[in-house]
């Protein structure tokens, strides 16, 4: 093949379609349109919440804010007393949330509660959070006095994750004395309190008891876990994996890229509020849960999806790894082995970084990747003057265990005014502080685009 050793180790791989975690397409399908077989979780540790449900006519609210908190990458656990069963179904929780309800201390039935049995210590020890919404009054004076009656109290006890409450009930009950001087009981022990709404209730009374709303409830939860949303109202769009590019039906030019990185970066951004939608080549990796899945295999089908989602992304993160150069035929059919020495004559693919850089929008964030073997950080800077991007995050890739196929990286964030080095952390961490740079970046933006207001209107003031 007429491409050498070291060029084919620092980006490309010839490799058979067949391998276990890319797509294996039939020849008259259109190249890209059948995703990857996945397999294994999202890069980053998810958010395990166990929320609970007590018996309210508003448990039915549960069910949405149970979907916003996968929206925003949680594993949700639910824990139903047996008085919520009387207003929702456990099916339809274990329906949404992809696991068993736990309905019961001891629970020898079959069906969507099979095998929760005595397990309260378990999932105590294993919660980031234990989100009870709504919370009747009952289960308020159960936390409040320690009474372990049923899993949920029994949890509440068992636990020293953060606790936060969203209590729902009659107006008269919620001003009751009782009631109030259980919350306060639970303040001082640092449980988080979702102050309901005013409003017509179930019961035909108008007043405070009405739970809050699910968006409230869900930041609530993100604030007790320190998930900064800093990145709620942006739209970023996010390339991963590899690209690949067909040499024949059954073989293909590729990268070493497992897509880790930007798999991270999306999952991290979606954690701080963003909505995301994520572009990716053929990876073994579970997508989070982006706004927007696009799955593709070569860089021309990646540059279009991009440049269609471009104009309404207000950041723009090139973590892919794409492939710079296509065989230029492509066989209609397997090339057989003959024994003879095969030569591959290459051409360009689309500079999808360059192309963005040059199209971009005054207010658009644009951040690329570099992975380099040698001449690190001149080559990145180059690269970032040269596609007129606001950052680069480059990796020396020729160290072992980091980058390519790694759940580690090392890597330094290039801007026009710094640089950051990160050391060797997990994706995820990086993926944090690669957002850290877009914060970053978006205020520098607003604080110049203030000063040159406040510019404008004191010589217009000067000229009057």
């Amino acid at each position: 093949m007429g491409v050498s050793r070291s060029r084919a180790q620092e980006i490309y791989l010839w490799r058979n379609r067949s391998c276990g975690y890319y797509p294996f397409l039939d020849a008259s399908a259109p190249v890209g349109l059948v995703p990857a077989r996945r397999a294994s979780a999202p890069v980053g540790a998810a958010m395990k919440i166990a929320l609970g449900v007590t018996g309210g006519i508003a448990a039915y609210k549960a069910a949405e804010i149970l979907r916003q908190l996968q929206d925003r990458g949680a594993e949700v656990q639910v824990v139903m007393t047996r008085a919520a069963q009387e207003f929702v179904r456990p099916l339809t929780f274990a329906a949404l949330s992809g696991k068993n309800v736990i309905t019961e201390m001891f629970d020898g039935t079959s069906g969507p509660n099979a095998g929760s049995s005595v397990e309260h210590i378990g999932v105590a020890q294993s919660i980031d959070a234990l989100l009870v919404a709504p919370a009747t009054a009952d289960t308020l004076a159960k936390f409040a006095n320690g009474t372990a009656s049923d899993f949920l109290s029994t949890l509440y006890l068992a636990t020293t994750a953060p606790v936060i409450v969203a209590p729902a009930m009659n107006v008269n009950m919620w001003q009751h004395e009782a009631t109030q001087r259980n919350l306060d009981t639970l303040r001082r022990r640092g449980v988080r309190i979702v102050e309901p709404g005013s409003g017509y209730l179930a019961c035909g009374m108008i007043g405070a008891g009405r739970l809050a709303e699910p968006d409230q409830i869900v930041e609530a939860v993100m604030e007790t876990l320190g998930v900064a949303q800093d990145l709620k109202g942006e739209s970023i769009l996010v390339t991963a994996g590899p690209t690949l590019e067909p040499i024949d039906p059954v073989r293909f030019i590729g990268n070493r890229s497992s897509g880790k990185m930007g798999y991270a970066i999306a999952e991290a951004a979606i954690r701080r509020g963003a909505r995301v939608t994520l572009v990716s080549g053929p990876t073994a990796i579970n997508p989070p849960a982006v706004a927007e899945f696009v799955p593709v295999e070569t860089t021309q089908q990646m540059r279009d999806a991009v440049v269609v989602r471009f104009p309404d992304a207000s950041v723009v993160i090139k973590a892919a790894a794409v492939a710079d150069y296509r065989p230029r035929q492509t066989a209609s059919r397997k090339i057989k082995r003959a024994g003879n020495a095969l030569t591959l004559e290459m051409e360009p693919t689309a500079d999808i970084l360059a192309e963005l850089g040059a199209h971009r929008f005054e207010k658009q964030i644009l951040i690329g990747f570099a992975a380099e073997t040698e001449n690190v950080i001149e080559n990145a800077r180059g690269k970032l003057a040269a596609k007129h991007i606001d950052a680069i995050v480059v990796n020396d890739v020729s160290k072992p265990g980091i980058g390519f196929n790694s759940d580690r990286n090392a890597v330094t964030i290039i801007t026009a005014e710094d640089s950051l080095q990160v050391a060797e952390s997990s994706k995820f961490d990086v993926a944090q502080r690669v957002l850290d740079t877009v914060v970053r970046l978006r205020a520098a933006r607003l604080s110049s685009a203030q000063a040159s207001g406040s510019s404008i209107q004191l010589e217009k003031a000067e000229n009057k």
